[in-house]
């Protein structure tokens, strides 16, 4: 029952604001909806502590300690970025880049892409999830050309035919997981699809139908984590949409897409008992990790330059949970949590940054401690900490990640350690002047909302100093969970 609740509420209000979301009040509405989805998934994943993983509609849908807490984070992140964008997206309507037609839109289609990836965490329906997938490229691709320009439309159409080339090789891989499953499962039907029954029989896959299923996954929603090469359509989409989509694309849909592929690297393992499957998530993960940090030295345009810290973060958590292992799984999970929070958190700041100065050339924003200390301050505490500065948690994750890979494959610490130098001195360099330099700000005609950077940052500074034990039993659960392969 719980299960339905949560995925009912954000595609219930995303059709009414499809009707009214032109509304004085929508953003409220959006923010309301947003709100009841956080609660819902809150007592969802009590009771998946308490009593165990939970089945709806005929075992279609499943929620287990893994997804639960995506489940959790995914609609905290969406409900914070919620309240973000009420004054944001009024400043955009009063700089004339909206009108009430496209806000409609944004808020509408906000709550469907909640729904899209809500769905494709809760299915137990391997084919559910590539549905979910593909719906929540569509949404974002209306979001991301929200402003109608020339680069915006560009970035969208970008995003949509990459994305959908990736998403069509994750169908290919989807049918070769049928055709295993169906020659040991015959005869169920659509239940020959199910996650659940695939783990229980994994071991009596055939092995080299999964290995190829397992690379068209990997390539086909590694498309959507934003893995190297295929990461092209990424940073356009960030820099040319709104800033509230770059944050819940962030923090948000690239989790989304990773889970799958840890799903489908947890049945590949069963049926090859081999490293084959972690292996070409290393070195995936690692090719994205020093590519995104060389990109990110030459980058001038703000949303840019987070956007390539997302490919080299995703490419860290594609690293660790290719390792595997009870310590690796764990860091990648935490990884995950932290930064969701602080990536999202540094696009809220980032998006009030651009607006105070009419501008996301990082070249043409500076002083912005003068004009607002409080984004300011955000930006540059949001930016430490995604570097991975103690004592915010994602160092305490890198450290984990690092020191798991020193021991297992020291060949590959060169390689990390590189990368997270390069990615270091990238963006404190550039956001160092941004916050103390000579101010370019102006006032803005809404009160930038603050707060969602600072909670979330909170958070991050309490899982670097302390796990709460509850939280960690979490993580441990769901790492042994992705871990086991026999």
């Amino acid at each position: 029952m719980e299960i339905l609740v949560v995925l009912s509420l954000p595609l219930s209000a995303g059709l009414l604001l499809a009707l009214v979301g032109h509304r004085p009040w929508a953003a409220e509405a959006n923010a309301a909806a947003s709100f009841g989805t956080f609660v819902a998934s809150l007592v969802l994943a009590l009771k998946v502590l308490e009593s165990g993983p939970q089945f709806a509609w005929e075992h279609e849908f499943f929620v287990d300690a893994f997804n639960v807490f995506l489940v959790l984070l995914t609609a905290f992140v969406a409900f914070t970025t919620s309240l973000f964008s009420r004054p944001y997206m009024r400043v955009e309507e009063s700089h004339g880049k909206l009108n009430p037609a496209r806000l409609r839109l944004y808020h509408a289609m906000f709550q469907l892409f909640t729904f899209t990836m809500l769905l494709a965490l809760l299915t137990n329906n391997m084919g559910i999830l590539w549905v979910a997938m593909e719906a929540a490229t569509l949404t974002t691709v209306l979001l991301v050309s929200l402003y109608r320009t020339p680069a915006s439309l560009e970035a969208a159409w970008k995003y949509f035919v990459l994305c959908g080339v990736g998403i069509a090789q994750a169908l290919f891989g989807t049918v070769l997981l049928y055709f295993a499953a169906e020659r040991v499962l015959g005869g169920q039907g659509e239940a020959t699809l199910l996650w659940t029954h695939l783990d229980a029989i994994k071991q009596g896959l055939e092995p080299t139908v999964l290995s190829l299923a397992f690379v068209f996954l990997l390539v086909g929603y590694g498309t959507k984590v934003g893995l190297v090469p295929v990461h092209n359509w990424l940073p356009d989409a960030h820099a040319e949409g709104p800033t509230p989509i770059s944050a819940v694309l962030s923090g948000l849909l690239l989790n989304v897409a990773l889970y799958a592929v840890v799903r489908g690297k947890v049945l590949v393992d069963g049926a090859l008992q081999t490293g084959f499957a972690g292996h070409l998530m290393m070195g995936f993960g690692l090719l994205s990790v020093v590519v995104a940090a060389l990109f990110l030295s030459r980058q001038k345009d703000i949303k840019r330059l987070f956007a390539y810290s997302s490919i080299e973060h995703m490419g860290l958590m594609t690293f660790a949970f290719g390792m595997g292992g009870p310590v690796a799984n764990f860091a990648g999970l935490l990884h995950m949590t932290v930064h969701s929070l602080t990536k999202s958190a540094i696009f809220f700041a980032v998006g009030h940054a651009a607006q105070k100065a009419g501008t996301q050339v990082i070249d043409d924003i500076r002083g912005l401690l003068q004009v607002s200390p409080t984004v300011g301050w955000g930006l540059m505490m949001g930016s430490l900490a995604i570097v991975g500065m103690p004592p915010f948690g994602v160092f305490a994750s890198e450290f984990l990640i690092l020191t798991t890979a020193m021991r297992e494959h020291p060949w590959a610490t060169p390689f990390l350690l590189m990368g997270l130098g390069i990615a270091f001195a990238s963006i404190f360099g550039r956001v160092q002047p941004m916050v103390f330099g000579e101010t370019t700000a102006r006032r803005l005609p809404h009160p930038p909302a603050v707060a969602p950077v600072f909670v979330h940052l909170a958070l991050v500074l309490l899982l670097g100093l302390y796990i709460p034990p509850f939280f960690a039993a979490w993580y441990r659960q769901a790492a042994a969970m992705i871990g086991a392969a026999g």
